[in-house]
């Protein structure tokens, strides 16, 4: 898909990932940006980098009639970029359910609400994109990441539905699998970081040559070719950590 005089929408646009990818949107030449987030005070300072680009746009991907409402405002998107997610910590039979809940409503049904919302309007639009964040763990767990890594592992097999669902409809469908990036949500745990304008530039380029499945950092990429060689043996080395 060509960036350039192309109009996206970007949840979770307040902070991370989402605040780069839309910083970079804007020097390849995307004609509007929709930012989302769950609270549109958050996107002030976003907005004001481009105010004549940049519309502030109200969603808690949780929340249906907040979808439903950001469709019928944003009629004219062709690439939509679902980056909005949670993660909670702790083992899948011992952390409390509803953490498992609260994961699964915002990485796979929020993230799948967002796409059975916008995907016929892109339609109309003449095609374009859907790219859907997941996660290196989502190809192997981490125990102490038991409702986060099966939530993202269910948003992969979806994302590979809703790809052969539309790729008849010239909607190009991307996976986005990153390692740790520097960003708030893992701000207190120790272990080698990958910047976030660093991911976005590799998703928006992956997005440019057509990548289905796009592994943003060198963690991720050196994961997915040991996945690639001998699952069993990533699945044995994440189990361990």
């Amino acid at each position: 898909m060509k960036l350039e005089n192309s109009t996206a929408l970007v949840t979770g646009s307040n902070r991370g990932i989402g605040r780069e990818i839309v910083a970079d949107l804007l020097g390849r030449g995307v004609r509007r940006i929709y930012a989302g987030a769950r609270r549109v005070k958050d996107l002030e300072a976003i907005v004001a980098a481009a105010p004549d680009r940049i519309v502030p746009l109200q969603i808690d991907i949780t929340d249906r009639p907040q979808i439903k409402a950001a469709a019928e405002k944003a009629r004219d998107v062709t690439l939509l970029i679902n980056n909005a997610g949670v993660a909670d910590f702790g083992a899948i039979l011992e952390c409390p359910l509803e953490l498992t809940v609260r994961d699964m409503d915002t990485n796979f049904f929020g993230t799948l609400n967002m796409a059975r919302a916008f995907a016929p309007i892109i339609e109309q639009n003449s095609g374009g994109a859907v790219v859907n964040f997941l996660t290196v763990v989502a190809l192997a767990s981490m125990p102490g990441l038991g409702a986060y890594n099966a939530s993202k592992a269910a948003a992969w097999s979806m994302t590979q539905s809703i790809r052969a669902g539309l790729a008849p409809k010239g909607i190009d469908v991307h996976g986005v699998f990153p390692g740790p990036v520097d960003t708030d949500m893992i701000r207190a745990v120790e272990i080698d970081k990958t910047d976030p304008r660093d991911v976005a530039k590799a998703v928006l380029d992956g997005i440019e040559s057509g990548t289905e499945d796009i592994f943003p950092d060198p963690m991720s990429r050196a994961v997915y070719d040991s996945w690639r060689q001998d699952h069993k043996a990533v699945e044995r080395q994440f189990a361990s950590m």
